[in-house]
């Protein structure tokens, strides 16, 4: 895997490493080097040699660098001209979405260079401003001008059979923030769904909520929100045969809604469920309540495999010390009332 040296001016390189962590979950082999007042320039480079030697993988190093021209990209330069390493890569103007970009691309990709490369485009894709009208047109993101490219030319006829006429779910998740950064980078990565869809009602419903999740969509990926209704539709209907799409659902009563509507979901991934009034805590990302448990027990009855975890790099946790779990803590709760 290839190793990753954040480098900056102050803090900055810490903090923004801190921040992929909560997106992507614990990362082997990154470290972050920092430029303090007190600091001339050998000590930096001293400090990059140390992070470097730190690391498993060695020979294929991408490093990330705050401004290109100052302090740690003059050390960083020329640690590439001394060293003799082929794949020990340099890209500047470190931000959020490149260096999420380059956690997904370093689980497939062999090489530095190759995830330089593809970050580099990442990077200036996110850049955005809002109000939309205010970005220059040339400035607009790759993935809009993708997208319209995707856009079907027309409607395509009622019982027409694409594919093999069977939608693919390749990732289905309950979590009450439905679209965020976790699925957004980590899970769209691992998935690789050409559609997300959420499935909610109450999100359906409400234009404002319906209009930021289809705007936080990650490039190169269609997003739809529909009620439970549609998606029970879109499972049948045989024009999505070569659809690959990424369920969210908000609740697990929607996504039991959903699978006994006929959506052929295999597995589901427990990502967040909210704390509220009459839940109890039963892991550091999922509160529960008696409704909620007895939802759970009819999806597993029906054949579905549960997976219990935030991000890909989790650790998956057992569904039935999970559930055993919640089941305790509200009987607790009752004795307590």
């Amino acid at each position: 895997m290839v190793s990753i040296v954040l480098a900056s001016h102050g803090k900055f390189a810490e903090g923004i490493m801190e921040s992929g962590q909560m997106i992507f979950g614990p990362q082997k082999d990154v470290a972050a080097v920092t430029l303090t007042p007190d600091m001339g320039p050998d000590d930096l480079k001293a400090k990059l040699k140390d992070a470097v030697a730190s690391f498993d993988e060695q020979e294929h190093v991408l490093f990330f660098v705050d401004l290109w021209g100052a302090t740690p990209f003059n050390q960083v330069n020329g640690l590439l001209a001394s060293e003799g390493h082929e794949d020990w890569v340099m890209v500047t103007g470190l931000n959020l979405p490149m260096l999420i970009q380059a956690y997904g691309d370093r689980m497939s990709e062999e090489t530095a260079a190759a995830i330089a490369k593809d970050v580099f485009t990442e990077a200036k894709n996110g850049i955005r401003i809002k109000p939309e009208e205010l970005e220059p047109k040339e400035a607009a993101p790759a993935a809009a001008a993708a997208a319209a490219a995707a856009a079907p030319a027309g409607a395509i006829p009622e019982g027409t059979v694409i594919g093999d006429g069977h939608i693919k779910i390749v990732f289905a998740r309950i979590d009450t923030r439905l679209l965020h950064g976790q699925v957004a980078t980590t899970w769209t990565k691992a998935a690789n769904p050409d559609r997300i869809i959420v499935c909610s009602d109450g999100v359906a419903s409400d234009q404002l909520r319906k209009t930021m999740i289809i705007q936080a969509a990650p490039p190169g990926v269609h997003v739809h929100v529909v009620p439970i209704k549609k998606i029970c539709e879109i499972a049948k209907d045989p024009r999505f045969g070569n659809t690959h799409a990424m369920l969210l659902f908000e609740t697990p009563q929607d996504a039991l809604r959903a699978i006994e509507g006929g959506v052929p979901v295999k597995k589901l991934n427990l990502g967040s469920m909210a704390h509220s009034v009459g839940k109890v805590v039963v892991t550091n990302a999922l509160a529960m309540d008696q409704d909620d448990v007895d939802t759970f027990e009819k999806i597993k009855s029906k054949g579905v495999e549960f997976d219990i975890r935030k991000v890909p790099a989790d650790k998956a946790e057992s569904y039935d010390a999970v559930i055993k779990k919640a089941k305790d803590e509200l009987a607790a709760q009752a004795a307590n009332k």
